[in-house]
């Protein structure tokens, strides 16, 4: 005959199991962040906010939402409770203001930077990490978002064929070794590195801002504006920035974005506009010196 106190003990953890194995009601993240989501490989929620509001340009060349200033959240799943992580693009006097509603509600900030050089208006970019249940992350997030002109109503930007790129797509994915993906007019790629990066014990997947990105824009007449970066080993960094610098690819920040990540990462970015496949060539130079998964 079982005691009364394996009989408690039962009990108490038929209680706790659906609290353990509950998966998050994503709708619910949508409805509190006031934005759909995407899934993603690795248990992991995406959200996109360009900042479709803006008008900005760098260098004469007028930069599209996708390009540049995609800003995104990103809800890895821990059972019932997420993890965020993301990137807010924000004008210079938007910063504080959200800054102070979201360490308000224990939101981490872990970077604040520029991305980009000479960009008219500025942009800056603040990462932002958190853990714990994602509905009311979700709402803290929007509550800090809401002070700046982010906007929510916007839809989100859908793939465009290849054939209205003014781009030579393949011989571009061709050069860099691996295959891109066109949104909002621009050509995107993701590259994610051959080794795991953890933060807090959590795997962060490429998803949630550990894949290198490349933009190409096209301009015009095979030429392109390229902007994105590369996320590297400390003994990464030095290496990538002699091939851009070789190159005639302008670095425009060297920075971390994340806090407690294993390895240390470094982040570099980048920015030039030219022949299009004369940059492709110097990108690819210097994914030879990264530790980048083989496509």
């Amino acid at each position: 005959m079982r005691s009364t106190f394996a009989v408690a003990i039962a009990g108490s953890l038929l209680a706790m199991s659906p609290a353990i194995s509950a998966e998050i009601d994503w709708s619910k993240v949508d409805q509190a962040l006031g934005k759909q989501g995407a899934d993603q490989p690795g248990a992991v929620r995406k959200y996109g906010l360009p900042r479709t509001d803006l008008q900005v340009t760098l260098d004469g060349v007028p930069i599209k939402p996708t390009f540049a200033l995609g800003g995104w959240l990103a809800f890895k799943s821990m059972g019932n409770q997420a993890m965020v992580m993301g990137d807010l693009v924000l004008t210079e006097q938007e910063i504080n203001p959200v800054m102070t509603r979201l360490l308000a509600d224990g939101v981490t900030v872990t970077a604040v930077h520029n991305h980009l050089l000479r960009a008219q208006p500025a942009t800056f970019y603040m990462h932002v990490a958190g853990r714990g249940d994602p509905v009311e992350l979700a709402g803290s997030l929007h509550e800090a978002l809401s002070a700046s002109k982010t906007p929510f109503g916007a839809p989100a930007a859908t793939a465009q064929p290849a054939a209205q790129m003014d781009l030579d797509t393949a011989k571009l994915e061709q050069t860099l070794g691996h295959k891109g993906t066109v949104n909002g007019g621009i050509l995107q790629f993701g590259i994610p590195r051959n080794d795991a990066v953890e933060d807090g014990g959590m795997t962060v997947p490429p998803s949630m801002g550990t894949a290198i990105a490349i933009n190409f824009e096209p301009i015009g007449n095979g030429q392109a504006g390229v902007t994105g970066d590369f996320v590297l080993l400390a003994s990464e960094v030095n290496p990538v920035l002699q091939a851009l610098r070789q190159n005639g690819i302008e670095v425009t920040a060297l920075h971390n974005h994340m806090l407690d990540e294993r390895p240390r990462m470094f982040f570099v970015h980048f920015w030039a506009h030219d022949d299009a496949m004369k940059l492709a060539l110097g990108l690819h130079a210097a994914l030879e010196r990264v530790n980048v998964a083989k496509s």
